[in-house]
């Protein structure tokens, strides 16, 4: 291997002297540096009268100029949402290898939401009314409350503990939103398009120092034919230090 460096072409920058510069005055030469782009009146006649596009929203109602921290619950469109999220479950569907793989992709998706939702809606909280949860019923009841609210409009409507096993609870919805225009595949029935609600839940949890594990599962019930059950399994080593710090 040779030692010698190579240089760029001749024509490029060995020729190059402190005179050279480019017709427009901008640009970097390296015989000069940073200086050879100053401006001076000839270039700024150029910046004045260059035509460019602006990107700042021209609309009062642009999502970039509200306060994140605003406590007013925006709605949208319902038809909007399902159409959205008909599509989602379409894609998935799509590039899934069975039931399996398509509820693993939705929880992903719905992973992330859950992360990035937990920060915005402790935001809106404020300072003064937040806290940190640092027990498990704590943070359940937070998700169980506030959090499905200010996602989905209304608290889920039961939290449950199992009795069998010490690391098991239970949301439980009566009719989730993402499963009330979702018609399934014969061959795809044992799907559950709520997993992506489960994995808004496991995000947050996670999000929030509380990792779990979070599916969901279809227990239809007379008057609700899509309640759901998101049974959250926390990790052994979460029940450790639950028990550490509180006996």
């Amino acid at each position: 291997m040779s030692d010698d460096i190579i240089l760029p072409s001749a024509t490029s920058m060995s020729t190059l002297t402190i005179s050279d510069v480019s017709r427009t005055g901008f640009g970097y030469n390296p015989s000069v540096g940073t200086a050879s782009n100053s401006i001076t009146s000839e270039t700024s006649n150029i910046l004045l009268n260059r035509k460019t596009i602006s990107l700042t929203p021209t609309s009062a109602n642009s999502i970039y100029d509200k306060n994140v921290s605003s406590k007013k619950i925006t709605e949208i469109s319902l038809s909007s949402l399902s159409f959205l999220f008909c599509e989602i479950v379409n894609w998935s569907h799509k590039n899934s290898k069975g039931i399996q793989d398509l509820e693993t992709r939705l929880n992903g998706l719905g992973y992330q939401i859950g992360q990035r939702f937990l920060e915005l809606t402790k935001l809106r909280e404020g300072f003064k009314n937040s806290k940190r949860e640092i027990r498990i019923i704590e943070v359940l009841q937070f998700i169980h409350g506030s959090f499905w609210k200010s996602i989905f409009g209304r608290a889920a409507n039961d939290l449950e503990k199992s009795q069998d096993v010490s690391n098991e609870y239970m949301i439980i919805d009566n009719a989730p939103l993402v499963s009330r225009f979702i018609s399934i595949p014969k061959d795809y029935g044992n799907l559950n398009c709520s997993a992506f609600m489960a994995g808004i839940i496991e995000g947050a949890l996670d999000s929030a120092s509380f990792q779990a594990d979070v599916t969901a599962h279809s227990v239809p019930v007379d008057g609700y034919p899509s309640r759901t059950v998101f049974l959250i399994k926390f990790h052994e080593s979460l029940m450790v230090r639950e028990s550490l710090r509180f006996g």
